[in-house]
């Protein structure tokens, strides 16, 4: 039995649900044997649950993305939900509430793709508190906002910290790696020096694969499904000249490590 993982997906987006069948029955016919669905906000959250339930080699990862960079990508059309607005008090209730039926926190995080919110450090400060308290690994975003994310996570207690698709300078991927967290390789790595740099530079025993799904995809002009996760295993392989088998292996020691 293959032991594929697939550590970030949004398998509640609109692009995927109305097949989600056939793209879990591709996941298990590639060899998978977990993937982590994420939620962003209330909605999501209680849909990457459903689903959770609904198949067995799906897992629920609860979180709520930076809300004024989620609240613009709604009015894009980017991520078509129904409503940017909630209270996080609460829904760190509901997450509470359901610790046993998450695998981590996320996802979370900064996105100062518009500038430095004070907004939203308070919430991801919530967030990783929300983490120790629960005794959850933390699966983190950092776009334009990397050194801030590493700075919190610093002085924080958590040591289960996956840094995805991390696009930051090099000297703080190798920060990432002093400080013993994971980093993931998505599949556009076929594509991208960034990632490619990333499973060169970062040992074995800190790398994880994700898809991102639907976005991020190995292949132009199609959207992304964690089946297509078999890309970067191949091109980890591929980089550290590693039998592929090892590889498997060893990420999914590292699943066991971190998730389990």
């Amino acid at each position: 039995m293959s032991l594929l993982v697939d550590v970030h997906s949004h398998l509640d987006h609109p692009l995927l649900a109305d097949k989600i069948d056939e793209i879990i029955q591709r996941a298990k016919n590639a060899g998978l044997r977990h993937i982590i669905t994420n939620g962003i906000n209330p909605e999501t959250n209680r849909k990457c649950l459903e689903l959770s339930k609904k198949y067995e080699i799906v897992k629920c990862a609860m979180g709520l993305y930076p809300r004024d960079a989620l609240k613009k990508e709604i009015e894009s059309g980017d991520y078509p939900l129904k409503n940017a607005d909630f209270d996080v008090d609460e829904e760190i209730s509901f997450i509470r509430k359901n610790k046993n039926n998450i695998i981590a926190i996320s996802e979370v995080g900064l996105d100062f793709v518009n500038g430095e919110s004070k907004g939203q450090i308070e919430d991801f400060w919530k967030m990783v508190n929300l983490a120790e308290e629960l005794r959850k690994p933390i699966v983190v975003h950092s776009r334009n906002a990397e050194h801030k994310c590493i700075e919190i996570l610093e002085s924080s207690k958590l040591k289960k910290i996956v840094m995805h698709c991390f696009s930051g300078r090099k000297s703080l991927v190798n920060r990432i790696i002093d400080n013993n967290w994971a980093l993931t390789v998505p599949t556009i790595v076929v594509r991208s020096q960034q990632f490619q740099d990333i499973a060169r530079n970062a040992p074995i025993t800190q790398l994880f694969c994700e898809t991102d799904s639907p976005y991020l995809g190995p292949y132009k002009g199609q959207w992304n499904e964690p089946a297509y996760v078999t890309e970067s295993y191949s091109k980890i392989a591929g980089i550290k000249q590693m039998e592929i088998n090892e590889v498997i292996n060893s990420i999914y020691m590292n699943w066991q490590n971190v998730f389990e």
